[in-house]
């Protein structure tokens, strides 16, 4: 195979390596991200329930009065109180889920069951590394191999289809 063969197939292979270490590298940015907005639900509920509670309410039963209070925007208040409580507990199940998964798992958590506007926020900002965690050099070796072994692959057969064919003897 020839020399330039070779170099081509390693220059894929590490592009491969790069490219695919990005899903862990993703995964653990779309953690982060999905830390912080557990956080800052966290701290719009607790206001929410200490304003609750000065007024001899529950967060259920507060939910409730706004809810159906007569004034639209004072409805649509409720509502949306409502729908914070509920997302913070879908984000916080969705993070212990990807807590006590395996590190390949957590990537396909996130792929799978991930919060849409957490993920979008993710790839924003999204800022490409080579994780050095074990998931990390996991992945940049499949990477690596898928794409190196190929290139060779289909190096080889563009060959095999270039070479002559020896003429067939006839009895």
């Amino acid at each position: 195979m020839s020399r330039i063969v070779r170099i081509v197939a390693f220059g894929f292979g590490l592009l491969g390596g790069v490219l695919a270490s990005q899903g862990p590298e993703f995964s653990q940015q779309y953690r982060q991200r999905l830390g912080g907005a557990i956080d800052e639900l966290n701290k719009v509920l607790q206001r929410f329930d200490a304003d609750a509670q000065v007024n001899g309410e529950t967060q259920a039963t507060a939910i409730a009065r706004l809810r159906g209070n007569p004034d639209n925007l004072v409805s649509r208040q409720g509502v949306a109180m409502q729908a914070n409580t509920e997302r913070l507990t879908r984000l916080q199940a969705h993070r212990q889920t990807m807590l006590e998964a395996g590190p390949f798992m957590r990537v396909a958590l996130m792929v799978r069951d991930g919060d849409v506007d957490v993920m979008e926020a993710a790839y924003r900002d999204f800022e490409p590394a080579v994780p050095v965690t074990e998931e990390g050099i996991l992945a940049a070796a499949a990477g690596f191999i898928a794409l190196w072994g190929g290139f060779l692959l289909l190096a080889g057969f563009l060959r095999s289809l270039r070479r002559p064919r020896a003429p067939t003897l006839r009895a």
